[in-house]
């Protein structure tokens, strides 16, 4: 029997938020757009993604709505890809689904979440217990943990180690190259255009 391509027999919110959120590297370029990722190249980069299916994911949350296209450079035309309200509302799934690979796969934290208002470490369900209420997203640090490592070879994980705030725009720290396989890229300079 053929595996299906869709959940249309579930009456469940999992299913359909599975429809758009399901497949395989969507969460992780959600949860880099969180980090402050917008450019191609950078998502390109950082997360060593073949170039047509990031093409793909970055077309479909767009179609979704939970990212949006913005012109940053008008010669040559670039693009970056920001996160919608309904975008940042995926931050506290992915909060939960790292928080339980850590607990049920072991491993050390990459990372940690801060309010930044007070610099108190956020509960696993994202409020502030020196607060006592929830902290939005634009209101929180993310730190380096004692998993990360110190000394990442792309410029995307490099610009990513020491305190920042989420969704905050990440500046790489030397021009971004591909890694593995993927050909040629777009640079600031202009070079290959994506094909997005």
């Amino acid at each position: 029997m053929a595996l299906g391509k869709d959940y249309a027999t579930q009456e469940c919110s999992i299913a359909r938020a599975l429809e758009v959120v399901g497949e395989r590297w969507t969460l992780l370029v959600i949860r880099d757009a969180l980090y402050g990722v917008r450019r191609y190249n950078d998502f390109l980069v950082h997360l060593g993604i073949p170039r047509a299916v990031l093409a793909n994911r970055l077309q479909a949350l767009t179609a979704e709505g939970l990212l949006e296209k913005r012109r940053y450079q008008e010669s040559p035309p670039r693009d970056e890809y920001v996160l919608t309200d309904r975008g940042i509302a995926l931050w506290p799934a992915l909060r939960a689904l790292g928080i339980w690979g850590r607990e049920q796969l072991g491993g050390e934290p990459m990372r940690t979440f801060w309010h930044a208002d007070c610099g108190t470490e956020l509960t696993p369900y994202g409020g502030c217990p020196a607060c006592g209420r929830p902290v939005a997203v634009q209101d929180i640090d993310m730190r380096p943990g004692p998993g990360l490592d110190p000394d990442p070879a792309d410029p995307v994980s490099r610009a990513l180690l020491g305190t920042r705030r989420l969704l905050q725009p990440i500046e790489p720290v030397e021009p971004v190259e591909p890694v593995g396989p993927v050909g040629p890229v777009e640079t600031e300079q202009g070079s290959a255009q994506p094909p997005v």
